[in-house]
């Protein structure tokens, strides 16, 4: 399913000269409409946990040390019972396959590639099915979020067990959307509302919209809901999630799942107890990329906290604020096994299709390896702390 011929060049331009992440966001803010390029962007309310999740990385100073044999080194990691190519994950994004068409899939198809695992939104456009059945080497893990009606939502988990899903990734961190206010300047709703600013910027963005209009966007896991229609299905989705899950209704999701779970919004340590004592293998301290409670900490900073609290118990993956391969080097050095990355690989989809995602992980191992370098390891597992000393924040520009 890549992209080929003049596709492929309207997708792709520029690709080859991106040197950093931050070069793929530069690339998928020229070809993204404002309002859908702000969504994947932006953050809650002022913006301020965005924000402190990248420059959360910019308190540590790493210390290297010398005369280290490095001449053979690897970032391969061991995560919930299988090697991976490198400590990173794709994070679950919904409506993926909406910023890109057949999104899920071809980046489904870049993690496999890469060697590391995706994770599939609930709010995916691509359902389950489809998305085990286009990317079938892909390590593939599934997200669900806590849905009022409880059935559906254990069915969601069984689609998923059937389809092959290794990793079950519940988030327990959105009782409610968090208020993003780049979206409500945007008027930014699914599907998009026609107003003259959006109507003007889809027309400066051809290539985009024609790829909207050759694959329109849908919910392909709640199609068979009992609701038709995209307006209606995002209607029930918009008043499904509930705020009355509770640590019971995760105990039943561990109880039916039969492989290894893992609890993502977990930022105490307390909490980060109370799931390991339910039996999840892994947890991924997030704020949900800064989308939902504005001010909260960046999640490399309670890594610390809940690496104590939950000691060898449960493995640890820091989502949230990767931009860099030093990030990663931080983050194992704090108790981490992986890192989760999010907008990192829906820029690099967004400028360049699954060419573009696998792009973001190629900068990032790049980046990882020259740092293993210099700092001095030959192997993820001689990172400690160490190798880090606390560092006055800065903001990274």
């Amino acid at each position: 399913m890549r992209e080929t011929g003049a596709t492929a060049l309207s997708y792709g331009a520029g690709l080859a000269d991106a040197a950093s992440i931050r070069d793929l966001r530069t690339l998928s803010q020229r070809r993204l409409p404002k309002a859908v390029f702000d969504y994947i962007d932006g953050g809650a309310e002022d913006e301020t946990a965005l924000r402190d999740n990248e420059d959360g990385f910019l308190g540590w100073h790493l210390v290297h040390r010398i005369a280290v044999n490095v001449a053979e080194r690897s970032a391969k990691v061991e995560l919930l019972g299988r090697e991976q190519a490198l400590p990173l994950v794709f994070s679950p994004t919904g409506l993926t396959g909406f910023y890109h068409p057949n999104g899920e899939i071809l980046a489904a198809r870049a993690a496999g590639r890469m060697g590391i695992p995706y994770t599939l939104s609930t709010m995916s456009v691509a359902s389950i099915e489809e998305v085990a059945k286009g990317a079938p080497e892909t390590d593939l893990w599934f997200q669900l979020y806590g849905l009022r009606d409880r059935d559906w939502m254990h069915g969601l988990v069984r689609r998923a067990q059937e389809a092959g899903y290794r990793v079950l990734c519940v988030t327990l961190d959105l009782p409610v959307s968090g208020r993003r206010e780049r979206d409500v300047h945007n008027r930014f709703t699914m599907p998009l509302r026609p107003s003259l600013a959006n109507v003007l910027d889809l027309a400066l963005h051809p290539s985009w919209s024609f790829g909207v209009l050759r694959s329109p966007p849908r919910f392909g896991n709640f199609e068979d809901a009992g609701t038709t229609g995209f307006t209606n299905i995002a209607q029930r989705i918009a008043g499904s999630f509930d705020a009355s899950l509770h640590w019971g209704d995760v105990q039943k999701l561990r109880d039916l799942w039969r492989g290894p779970m893992v609890i993502k919004g977990v930022m105490h340590p307390e909490d980060a107890a109370k799931a390991v004592e339910i039996g999840c293998e892994a947890l991924m301290v997030s704020n949900h990329g800064g989308r939902q409670l504005d001010h909260s900490p960046a999640p490399v900073t309670m890594l610390p906290e809940i690496a104590r609290a939950v000691g060898r118990r449960a493995q640890l993956i820091v989502d949230g604020g990767v931009r860099r391969g030093t990030d990663i080097l931080k983050a194992v050095g704090l108790g981490a096994t992986a890192c989760s990355i999010g907008r990192p690989f829906l820029w690099g989809l967004t400028a360049g299709g699954q060419e573009g995602a696998e792009k973001a992980i190629t900068l990032l191992r790049h980046e990882l390896d020259v740092a293993m370098i210099l700092l001095g390891v030959a192997r993820l597992s001689a990172v400690t702390p160490d190798h880090l000393r606390p560092a006055q924040r800065r903001t990274r520009t």
